[in-house]
């Protein structure tokens, strides 16, 4: 049962990610990460709550037309917003830039999410320390002030939480 819901869960994923071809381009750094307002304060650390009890979560991004899905670990509110951590040396930083629109599913056992949102890079130092101090052991690859950290903001974040067999919640932030 488990196999098979994150079989569907993978395949909603890989479906939304390849079918959105025209999707706008986004300057991320002309952005200012504190123009975004999150909504539903409570409903975003519920999410973040769920993710961090699941310990990983699977991240989906597009590389021209082609899905890409990977494992993640890094979820962590700042300044009242969610965001995610990797590096831009990663091929995964370089997707983001090309097309923000992400997905990213986790499952705990019993109940899903899947969150779908735009990310925006928030290139403070301040932000990259809060991430690293949330997730310490990532500091032998990362430091706030080098060049390869980076983190982004989920902004028009959609979260739907699924509980078998029919069940669904949707949380937006």
């Amino acid at each position: 049962m488990k196999k098979l819901i994150f079989s569907i869960a993978m395949a909603t994923l890989l479906s939304a990610c390849s079918n959105d071809k025209q999707t706008e381009q986004v300057n991320q750094t002309s952005i200012e990460p504190s123009t975004y307002q999150t909504s539903d304060k409570a409903g975003m650390e519920e999410v973040c709550s769920f993710i961090k009890n699941c310990e990983y979560y699977f991240l989906a991004t597009v590389e021209g037309d082609q899905p890409r899905v990977r494992p993640f670990g890094t979820i962590h509110i700042f300044e009242n917003k969610l965001y995610i951590q990797t590096g831009h040396k990663k091929n995964v930083a370089k997707q983001i830039a090309q097309n923000p629109k992400v997905e990213l599913c986790a499952y705990n056992g019993k109940s899903w999410i899947r969150v779908q949102a735009t990310l925006v890079e928030d290139e403070r130092v301040e932000a990259k320390k809060s991430m690293l101090d949330a997730y310490p052991n990532l500091r032998g690859m990362y430091n706030e002030n080098d060049d390869n950290t980076a983190v982004y903001i989920l902004t028009n974040a959609q979260a739907d939480i699924y509980s078998f067999p029919t069940e669904k919640r949707t949380v937006k932030f």
